[in-house]
């Protein structure tokens, strides 16, 4: 039992390394559960731990990236970080952002170790949100056996989730490409527009 536990959670952090166009999680987890016959719930709790696990790893391998950068893009990223992620409603979005959301969250995690972003909240709220996720995946699709080779590869080639990647990785190429220094500082010295005429 706690050989295949373990064999979850390693499979699962090797999947959530992947920078991008890896497998659905929920995908293995119910691969896993029917090849193994593991209970749901240290299923779930195995995979929702090697998921987080294998995120922040990629977030730190993103944050090591960040020597390699000139000085300019480092402060451009700081700027962005500051201007957005370490106000209390970006800090919220943020986390909301990191636990609930249906879009490719290892572009999320490359962009939050790129920026120098603090992780340990990111991460505990991407691993409650995918408790919550995994279970409900886990319990809806382990009857569906026979379909499940479809599922795996469906999550690999589908248009959408082909495209969601795509989108991600362009968005993390904006990221690096735009001086977020400059631009945060234009955006600031813009006037304040003219006020209305009084009417007489």
């Amino acid at each position: 039992m706690l050989l295949d536990i373990a064999l979850v959670f390693a499979v699962v952090f090797a999947v959530n390394l992947l920078p991008a166009f890896g497998p659905p999680t929920w995908t293995v987890l119910v691969a896993l559960k029917l090849g193994l016959g593991v209970a749901a719930m240290p299923l779930v709790a195995a995979g929702a731990l090697g998921a987080a696990t294998g995120r922040w790893a990629l977030a730190r391998g993103a944050w090591q990236l960040r020597g390699r950068m000139s000085d300019k893009r480092r402060a451009s990223l700081e700027a962005l970080r500051t201007a957005v992620f370490e106000r209390p409603a970006g800090a919220v979005a943020g986390l909301v952002l990191f636990a609930l959301s249906p879009i490719p969250s290892a572009q999320l995690f490359v962009a939050a170790g790129l920026t120098g972003m603090r992780l340990g909240p990111l991460v505990l709220a991407f691993f409650s949100g995918r408790l919550v996720s995994y279970s409900l995946w886990v319990g809806a699709a382990s009857a569906a056996g026979a379909t499940l080779g479809d599922s795996l590869l469906d999550g690999l080639k589908s248009p959408a989730g082909i495209a969601a990647q795509i989108a991600m990785l362009a968005m993390l190429v904006v990221l690096l490409r735009v001086d977020w220094a400059a631009f945060l500082a234009r955006h600031r010295r813009q006037p304040a527009p003219p006020a209305a005429p009084v009417a007489s």
